[in-house]
């Protein structure tokens, strides 16, 4: 059973207060936790990146160096592919972080929207709220196909 506190419907006339509020601090918390995301997979694409320009670079040094030691080169010339199949696919680290910034401006709006609505202006003036973001969503591609990468 609801409380009259819970009850008690918000200045604009919507939601309860303690209803929106409730709701407002889970949108909140969701938008915090797709932030600590972002930021690991912004910290993993980085730290990926570096290993494999890293490993790509001493691979090409002995691509470079096995026609001089008359060392097959056919080995080497298959992991350089398979560094850039792997790079490849730290394109979804991209992809990944435009879909949670654009998740993120819209919880946020929907935060500030519910907040204004149900809270009402303050003597400050008029609760600003951040624009939703215009399109449904910012990236189409849903899948990772391996293409011609030039990473060197």
């Amino acid at each position: 059973m609801l409380t009259s506190d819970a009850q008690t419907p918000s200045p604009g006339g919507g939601l309860p207060l303690v209803a929106a509020a409730d709701l407002q601090d889970h949108l909140m918390v969701a938008s915090h936790d797709l932030e600590r995301l972002q930021r690991l997979l912004e910290d993993a694409g980085e730290a990926l990146m570096g290993h494999f320009y890293g490993a790509s670079n001493q691979m090409n040094v002995l691509r470079d160096e096995a026609p001089k030691v008359n060392l097959d080169t056919a080995p080497i010339k298959e992991a350089l592919q398979a560094l850039a199949g792997a790079i490849t696919a730290l394109q979804f680290q991209d992809m990944a972080t435009q879909l949670i910034a654009h998740t993120q401006r819209r919880l946020r709006n929907c935060a500030d929207r519910i907040a204004r609505d149900a809270m009402g202006d303050d003597e400050d003036g008029e609760a600003i709220v951040e624009d939703a973001p215009m399109r449904p969503n910012p990236v189409t591609q849903d899948e990772m196909d391996a293409g011609s990468i030039d990473l060197f």
